[in-house]
């Protein structure tokens, strides 16, 4: 059975595309589900600007494992449903091993099908979705440098990218739009920096809606493969086929869902996992992401979410904490360094809270997340440095015991090190989010990087054996002030 959902935003067009795509919603949702702007308030987030269109609540209970709707995989813009394959097959298959010879990888490929579509106006059977895809974006990567300042020493602002987007935009995706005019429509009339302005706008879109379309990913935006520092340029395992899925890119998400999206192999099909009361939102799951990944894909921050923040801590950090705790050189150090396998060396490493994995109904599981020891690798770096260390001097530190004692003072170091570099403290930020007149970009970034800061506080009292509220910032302003004195 088909469905005709009225969308503020939307119009009869929209309506029957999805009719003619064959865009399949059970007999129970529509009269289950409807969709109120006024309502969004009321789910509890403040920042949540994010979505196509207004949101779908539960007018009435929706019980479980309910088949809310189907999207056939004819219906998703992908590079196996869009014609520019056809017009330009070089571009999706590598033609020799020089780097302009590669294949376009598969983010590249969906923004260019993207603009494709988009070019082709009214050409295009997307054309009705198209229409109502945002044309703005809150995402850092359109942030004024003001804006990005906000962040402090958030490592979200080194994962932007910019630079590297628009060379893989440059290099790639124009000359491909300027060599074919007859394939891209009304592009052949526009500039240089109008194409350019069109791709970020639909990096943008990919970054924030795309599924991943082979395997059972989580949600939108989900992936195998690894980011780079270029945002959207990705070395994916496989070259994992990406799409824009209508109707389920309706749903919002949050760390606590209440649907998820099955991969079949003819659709996907969104269902629901736990019965739904009258009023509550429809709720999709994106992964595990802390505010601060949340911000740099889909431009929003959610409280939920603030128990998979991270903080990065740079080896440097520990290595001069290192060095400070054992009273040594720091060429003592670094002699011990060049033992170490280069491939087996991180220069950077992950602090996070043990969250545990979401309840098979989406809900969150009995435990508290916490801080319970020191991020793995950094652990097992720390103790190979100190075994070369002592094979050096054999002086130095004979006790296990002792060794196990220093681990947890030099990561008190690090972190003191890390909370350096923010110049505001936690209760600095509490007391500016509560305030009424500041600015929405600005209030994001106040809640990336107080979350931030409060993970530093609960590592810092976990390894110091502190009060769990002792601030770090205390310790390290003094430093400052006393560092201006000199």
């Amino acid at each position: 059975m088909s469905l005709s959902v009225s969308h503020p935003t939307s119009d009869s067009r929209l309506a029957s595309w999805f009719a003619t795509a064959t865009v399949c919603i059970a007999a129970e949702a529509p009269r289950a589900m409807q969709e109120n702007q006024s309502s969004v308030s009321a789910v509890g987030r403040e920042v949540l600007n994010h979505a196509l269109r207004p949101p779908p609540l539960a007018t009435r209970d929706i019980p479980a494992d309910t088949t809310l709707f189907t999207i056939p995989r004819c219906a998703i813009i992908n590079t196996e449903t869009s014609a520019l394959r056809e017009h330009l097959p070089a571009l999706f298959e590598s033609q020799g091993d020089e780097d302009d010879q590669q294949a376009l990888d598969s983010w590249s490929a969906l923004i260019l099908v993207l603009m494709h579509e988009h070019l082709l106006g009214d050409g295009s059977r997307w054309k009705p979705y198209l229409d109502i895809l945002p044309e703005t974006f809150d995402t850092p990567m359109f942030w004024t440098d003001e804006e990005l300042s906000q962040l402090q020493a958030s490592a979200t602002r080194r994962k932007i990218g910019r630079a590297g987007a628009e060379d893989v935009f440059r290099r790639r995706l124009l000359p491909a739009i300027r060599g074919n005019g007859a394939v891209f429509g009304a592009g052949a009339g526009w500039t240089d920096e109008e194409l350019m302005g069109l791709a970020h706008r639909m990096g943008s879109t990919v970054m924030a809606y795309a599924f991943d379309l082979e395997g059972e990913g989580e949600g939108e935006g989900e992936d195998d493969g690894e980011e780079d520092a270029d945002g959207w340029v990705e070395d994916r395992e496989g070259r994992a086929m990406m799409g824009m899925v209508a109707m389920a890119d309706v749903l919002n998400a949050d760390a606590e869902f209440n649907a998820h999206v099955h991969h079949g192999e003819h659709e996907l099909t969104v269902t629901s996992l736990r019965d739904i009361k009258a009023g509550d939102e429809i709720l999709n799951f994106y992964g595990p992401h802390p505010n601060s990944e949340l911000l740099r894909r889909y431009g929003y921050v959610i409280d939920k979410h603030a128990r998979y923040d991270v903080v990065e801590i740079p080896w440097d950090a520990v290595q001069a904490s290192l060095v400070s705790e054992l009273g040594v050189p720091r060429e003592a150090v670094e002699r011990a360094m060049e033992k170490i396998d280069e491939d087996e060396w991180e220069d950077t490493f992950v602090l996070e809270r043990n969250a545990g994995e979401p309840n098979p109904d989406g809900t969150f599981g009995s435990a508290a997340p916490a801080v319970d020891g020191m991020p793995e690798d950094l652990q097992a770096q720390l103790k190979a440095i100190i075994k070369e260390m002592q094979r050096q001097d054999r002086t130095l530190m004979p006790d296990k015991r002792k060794r196990d004692d220093v681990l947890q003072s030099v990561m008190v170091g690090a972190l003191r090190s890390v909370a350096s570099h923010y110049p505001t403290t936690v209760a600095e930020d509490e007391a500016l989010l509560r305030q009424d007149d500041v600015a929405h970009r600005h209030r994001m970034a106040v809640i990336v990087r107080l979350g931030e800061k409060r993970l530093i506080e609960e590592a810092f009292a976990h390894f110091s054996g502190r009060a769990a509220r002792e601030e770090p910032h205390g310790n390290v302003s003094a430093a400052k002030r006393s560092r201006r004195t000199e």
